[in-house]
C-alpha cells in the first residue's frame, strides 16, 4: 500500500524538488493511483524559452502533473566534449519551473542515477551510428540509457521532447516502441529566436559575432525548404550555397532523410538536418520539407 503524500512530497500550489529516485517514484505512483496523469519533460537544465514551450505542451495534457528532470547526464558526453562546461543554473531553473506551474522537479546526482556506474546500457541500433552518432560515438547509448531510467523512475503517461534534437526524438520513439514502455512520446516543434536561430542551452557559449554566424544554419535549412518542390538535389544545393557564404561555420553534415531518418523519398515528407561548429560551439538544427509536391 502506497503511503499518503505529505507536503514535502508534493504540493499542488508549488513546485517540489526531489533528488532521490526511489522517493520520486513513490510520489508519482501515489499521484497515478489517485487518478492523475504524469507528463515528463527531460532536460539537462539551463532552461530557456524552448523548455518553457515543452512544459506548456505537457500541461495541456488532461489531469496531468508535470515532472521536469534536470540532470546533466555524463553518459552522453564524449571524453573531449563539454560536460564540465555545460551551463548550470539550478536555482534559476527551479524558478522557471515554478513560473510555468511544474509540479515536481527531479534533480538527481550522477551517483543517484548510476550508483555502481553504468554497467548496462541501451544500444540504439544502426540509426545510433549515423548523423550525430557518427560524429559523437556512444552519445545515443548514453541518451537512451538515461531516458529509459527516467521512464522507469517517473513512469510517465506522456514524455515530451523537442524536435530540435530530431534524431534523438526518433530513437526515443523507437526505444519506447521496441521496449514496450507504456507511454506516449510527444514531439514539440523547435522554438526559434526572432532571426531563426534554434533555441539551445549551448547558445550561451556564442560570442556576439559567433551568434551572428550561427543564424546561417537556420537560413540554410529555410533556403532548402523553399525549393523542395524541385526535389532533393535542389534542396541540398540551396542549403549548401547558403552555408558556403559563411566560412566561419564549419560543417559536420548536411543530410536529407525521410521523416523516420531512413532514405529520403523522391516525393513526400522529408527532413533536412544540419550540424556545424561556430567557433568552439557545436550546433544542430533541422526542418521538415515536402519534396517534389509543387506545381510542374
Amino acid at each position: 500500500m502506497t503511503k499518503p503524500l505529505t507536503k514535502d512530497d508534493y504540493r499542488p500550489d508549488d513546485v517540489t524538488v526531489h533528488r532521490d529516485p526511489a522517493r520520486l517514484n513513490r510520489v508519482v505512483r501515489a499521484l497515478r493511483g489517485a487518478g492523475r496523469n504524469v507528463a515528463l519533460v527531460p532536460t539537462m537544465g539551463a532552461l530557456h524559452a524552448g523548455h518553457r514551450q515543452l512544459i506548456r505542451e505537457a500541461k495541456v495534457m488532461q489531469n496531468t502533473v508535470v515532472v521536469v528532470s534536470i540532470f546533466v547526464n555524463p553518459l552522453q558526453f564524449g571524453p573531449n566534449e563539454d560536460l564540465a562546461e555545460y551551463p548550470r543554473q539550478f536555482e534559476a531553473d527551479v524558478d522557471i519551473c515554478r513560473e510555468e506551474g511544474v509540479g515536481l522537479v527531479f534533480a538527481p546526482s550522477a551517483e543517484d542515477m548510476y550508483p555502481e556506474g553504468a554497467q548496462v546500457t541501451v544500444h540504439p541500433g544502426p540509426l545510433g551510428d549515423e548523423l550525430e552518432g557518427a560524429v559523437r560515438p556512444g552519445h545515443f547509448a548514453g541518451v537512451l540509457t538515461v531516458v529509459s531510467k527516467l521512464f522507469n523512475i517517473v513512469q510517465p503517461t506522456y514524455a515530451v521532447f523537442g524536435q530540435k534534437d530530431y534524431q534523438q526524438l526518433q530513437l526515443i520513439h523507437k526505444m519506447a516502441r521496441d521496449l514496450n514502455f507504456p507511454l506516449n512520446v510527444v514531439g514539440v516543434p523547435t522554438v526559434r529566436e526572432y532571426d531563426g536561430l534554434a533555441l539551445s542551452s549551448r547558445n550561451a557559449y556564442l560570442g556576439e559575432e559567433e551568434r551572428h554566424h550561427a543564424v546561417t544554419l537556420s537560413a540554410a535549412l529555410t533556403a532548402g525548404a523553399h525549393v523542395s518542390a524541385q526535389g532533393a538535389d535542389a534542396v541540398l544545393k540551396a542549403a549548401h550555397d547558403v552555408l558556403a557564404q559563411t566560412p566561419e561555420v564549419e560543417l559536420d553534415y548536411l543530410e536529407l532523410r525521410g521523416p523516420d531518418l531512413g532514405p529520403a523519398p523522391e516525393n513526400g515528407d522529408a527532413r533536412l538536418l544540419v550540424a556545424a561548429r561556430v567557433g568552439s560551439t557545436r550546433l544542430i538544427d533541422n526542418i521538415a520539407v515536402l519534396l517534389g509536391e509543387g506545381d510542374e
